[in-house]
């Protein structure tokens, strides 16, 4: 099972105006460990990065799936209540279990998760969609998971 972990990081960007300025920014990585997370990252941002780089936080993130869309721009959460039924006590038990979307939109999140739940063979209901502050999503390996994605 893949373990995600959120980092923040610092570094020196060029902007538009060709001003330099730091900027913070979040990421999503894979990794075994909170030193992988950081290594990965710091990896992951060195084609990109010309001055100084820091890697300011690593935290483990809870996430069931990954869906990727080619062209979104954007992450969103989206945490979904998974019914069932205790067969003992016939008490109706909720189970949260959250997915990171790549969209455009929020709109096109909800469709997007929508389409991976259809036949899912479990009710369920959408508790909330939410635009995430992560700037990307780096997967140890991304065609693997894209490909599963399509058989799906």
């Amino acid at each position: 099972m893949t373990q995600w972990f959120e980092t923040k990081v610092k570094y020196d960007k060029t902007l538009e105006t060709g001003a330099v300025k730091a900027v913070p920014e979040t990421y999503l990585v894979d990794a075994l460990s909170f030193t992988e997370a950081e290594a990965r990252i710091t990896q992951e941002m060195e084609p990109y990065v010309t001055g100084e780089f820091l890697v300011t936080a690593v935290k483990k993130v809870k996430l069931d799936d990954v869906l990727y869309l080619e062209g979104g721009d954007r992450w969103y959460k989206v945490k979904i209540n998974m019914i069932t039924i205790d067969e003992k006590t016939a008490v109706e038990k909720k189970t949260p279990s959250l997915t990171l979307v790549q969209a455009t939109t929020l709109e096109d999140a909800l469709k997007v998760f929508l389409k991976s739940m259809e036949g899912v063979a479990f009710d369920y209901e959408v508790a909330s969609v939410v635009e995430t502050p992560s700037m990307d999503v780096f997967a140890a390996d991304l065609s693997k998971t894209l490909a599963d994605k399509k058989e799906a």
